[in-house]
């Protein structure tokens, strides 16, 4: 269980007695890194979560499009991950009650060759202990692509941490990231669609449901 953080201020993330969600807003400690980026973008933080919010979302980070329209997985692998769940649209980003906590919430960029850049790992240390806390009534999780399962699970392959649903369920679910890219995997691997799609279907109906 974790403790409540001292809010963290340090210059370029707004005022310390702010609630975290302004102060992660007004973030820009990442502003020197993604200058030197293929991209050269400025930080721009999409954050999406309120403290009555009963379902998370823990995923990677913002996207090109994200990072454009301010809005998470406004983009295809947002509509399938909203029908792995079995939400609407308007469900989806009702951020009382559903939150989508990144483990970078800036778009990382691209590197010289146009590959996506992972997640700075001092936005996970400055921010995600705090940002947890702010989320007392979560009561499922989705934990989306390596990098959130590392956080949330310690070392693992995603397959196998998939495959083991069962031992984590329905507190936690633990899901490939929804991106096309990962259509191969999804081809090889039907049990996903088979058995963990309709149990976290099911939770995530009941979650929202009350």
């Amino acid at each position: 269980m974790l403790g409540q953080p001292k809010p963290y201020a340090a210059p370029g993330c707004g005022r310390a007695e702010a609630p975290v969600w302004e102060r992660i807003a007004a973030c820009r400690l990442c502003a020197p890194r993604f200058a030197v980026t293929a991209t050269r973008h400025a930080p721009k933080p999409v954050v999406w979560f309120r403290p009555g919010a009963r379902l998370l979302i823990a995923s990677q980070a913002p996207g090109a499009r994200a990072h454009e329209s301010g809005t998470p997985f406004l983009d295809p692998s947002g509509d399938r991950l909203r029908e792995w769940m079995g939400v609407s649209h308007e469900e989806f980003y009702d951020r009382d009650r559903i939150a989508i906590v990144p483990m970078g919430f800036c778009f990382p960029g691209y590197d010289a060759s146009g590959s996506d850049i992972p997640p700075p790992a001092i936005c996970a240390r400055t921010w995600r202990d705090e940002a947890m806390a702010a989320l007392p009534g979560i009561e499922t999780t989705l934990v989306i692509g390596g990098t959130a399962q590392a956080w949330h699970l310690g070392k693992g392959g995603v397959t196998e941490r998939v495959r083991a649903w069962r031992d984590h369920a329905p507190g936690l679910f633990v899901l490939p990231h929804p991106s096309w890219r990962n259509t191969s995997w999804l081809k090889k691997n039907p049990w996903f669609g088979e058995e963990v799609l309709p149990a976290l279907r099911a939770r995530v109906r009941e979650v929202l449901n009350g």
